[in-house]
């Protein structure tokens, strides 16, 4: 139409977008960094669980490395892209520990026959949204005590990796660590002390209206102290640890860089008998499960939205079908079965991991690594000093127990503290779970009967 006052023709009125653009812009602001040293240092923050769980599996059971790397990169560029936030991709703990104490009584047939099973039934109460409905029900205090729970036992196993030598394939600790050698505890107390010179604890940055209210100097010197801090944790103390790590463990054996070779492992389907479907489910799937609602799905959302509240695409809808899809797929071809952690996210957290392009350029190293090297990454991994990652272990599991902080009452903090007892002692974070509902119930029950 011609405008007759000017002879023009009118712009068009603007198109909307449509949904592939969205959804690329969505990709893209979800993979953005907000600091680029900062994140690459979270990346760093969840390998101390990480890499000693797939270093036992792959000693004691035969899983193979490199399928493992490849399938597990994908599955964090992926989750970077469609959660935004740190969310990492951890072993499934249950499964590994039953492995690694079964050693070829269970290998890797029942060891994916356990993560399909699991995954299935994560899947399913994610499609079905009974995930969603058990995120509102279940009490706060109660995942607090199985936050709790969890962080302790990443702390007191980081301890055990830092004092005493380890026999990974065994998962056992051997004698004392010595004080000297390239894996020796002063090594660990030296990056234990760096890491916690650079990060601190965390603290939360200074509120702009209570500077506005102390005099001039005491201003100046505070908002000095905040630039001093900020520089700080500038530096990636976490990549710095863990290259020297890779460094020890290329001097303590020379000729596993020579072993290196090139090229992926050969990726083939699984073939699970029905024996392995049977002790996989029975001995794997049934531990894990409780583990995986309550730690892979309930509390990993729960410190998501305590770190991320303008971030809500960590739904546990979403999380528990993206566990039960990662798995239905790779444990089909070998890679080691995998969920979400809250203790890989406090950790990713702590170190800076703020966006989702912390995860995934994690993800695209482990798929370089494995598609490059393969397997034959073992021979320089299993050098890696196991103290080393004990203090990154550390880390992470203090800042998950951290979450812990905010029990405003006694009666939060009873439920809390016995839901984390009962769990550390039974080492069942479904017991912790009973416990800690029965103590809410009681107390719930009790209050309006007193009132």
């Amino acid at each position: 139409m011609i405008n007759v006052e000017d002879g023009k023709t009118p712009n068009p009125k603007p198109e909307h977008p449509g949904t592939p653009t969205i959804l690329l812009a969505k990709v893209r602001t979800n993979l953005s960094f907000q600091s680029k040293w900062s994140e690459l240092n979270g990346a760093m923050g969840d390998l101390g669980t990480y890499i000693p769980i797939i270093l036992a599996l792959a000693l004691a059971n035969g899983l193979d490395l490199g399928t493992t790397l490849i399938f597990t990169g994908v599955y964090n560029i992926l989750t970077g892209a469609l959660f935004g936030v740190p969310m990492p991709v951890q072993p499934m703990k249950s499964i590994a520990a039953v492995a690694i104490s079964s050693g070829p009584d269970f290998a890797v047939p029942e060891i994916m026959a356990a993560g399909i099973c699991t995954s299935a039934v994560l899947f399913f109460l994610g499609a079905t949204r009974l995930m969603q409905l058990a995120y509102k029900l279940i009490p706060l205090p109660v995942v607090r005590g199985i936050q709790l729970s969890q962080g302790l036992s990443f702390a007191m196993t980081a301890v055990k990796y830092i004092r005493n030598d380890q026999d990974l394939a065994k998962g056992k600790s051997l004698g004392q660590r010595s004080w000297l050698g390239l894996d020796g505890l002063l090594l660990a107390i030296i990056a234990t002390i760096f890491i916690v010179v650079i990060n601190g604890a965390g603290e939360e940055e200074e509120d702009n209206n209570e500077l506005a209210h102390v005099g001039s100097g005491e201003e100046q010197r505070r908002r000095r102290g905040r630039r001093w801090r900020r520089l700080l944790v500038s530096v990636p103390s976490a990549v710095f640890v863990f290259l020297l790590g890779i460094i020890l463990a290329m001097i303590r054996k020379p000729s596993a860089v020579k072993e290196l070779k090139p090229g992926p492992s050969a990726v083939h389907v699984m073939r699970i008998s029905k024996h392995a479907w049977k002790e996989g489910f029975i001995k794997g799937a049934v531990p894990q499960i409780p583990l995986s609602v309550l730690n892979s799905v309930i509390a990993v959302c729960k410190l998501s939205a305590d770190l991320f509240p303008d971030k809500p695409e960590a739904t546990a809808t979403s999380v528990s079908v993206t566990v039960g899809l990662m798995n239905l797929v790779g444990c089909w071809f070998g890679a080691m079965p995998c969920c979400h952690g809250a203790g890989g996210l406090a950790g990713q957290y702590k170190f800076g991991g703020r966006s989702g392009g912390c995860v995934a350029v994690l993800g695209a190293a482990k798929l370089v690594v494995g598609v490059v090297l393969g397997g034959s990454m073992l021979r320089v991994l299993v050098e890696f000093p196991v103290g080393l990652l004990g203090v990154l272990l550390l880390f992470a599991g203090v800042e998950l127990a951290m979450a812990a902080r905010d029990m405003a009452s006694k009666e939060e903090a009873f439920v809390m503290l016995l839901c984390a007892a009962a769990s550390l002692v039974g080492s069942s974070a479904a017991l912790g779970f009973v416990c800690g509902i029965v103590a809410h119930l009681l107390l719930v029950h009790t209050w309006w009967w007193t009132k």
